[in-house]
């Protein structure tokens, strides 16, 4: 999208979607911290390959947690500093 001019979000459309963003990285680091307990939980009682397996799937469930919230925290800095251009045009105006 452009940055400025016909097109561009408003800065409270780039200050909403933030908001949104980061609620949502909350919701994955919560998601996060829940299996990683889950993973230590299955690595203390490991006793038969039902377990091994549980962890494994765990593991790749943390893997895939662990991708999306870079992409995202990579997306909210890109956001972030629309929203510095965009409050600087503002001020400018």
């Amino acid at each position: 999208m452009p940055e400025n001019g016909a097109g561009a979000p408003s800065l409270d459309a780039i200050e909403s979607t933030l908001t949104d963003g980061y609620a949502e990285a909350l919701a994955l680091e919560a998601e996060r911290s829940r299996i990683e307990r889950r993973l230590g939980e299955v690595a203390r009682d490991a006793g038969d390959a039902a377990d091994v397996r549980e962890f494994a799937r765990l593991s790749e469930c943390l893997e895939t947690a662990d991708g999306e919230l870079a992409g995202l925290r990579s997306l909210l800095r890109n956001l972030q500093a629309r929203r510095r251009t965009a409050r600087d045009l503002r001020s400018r105006a």
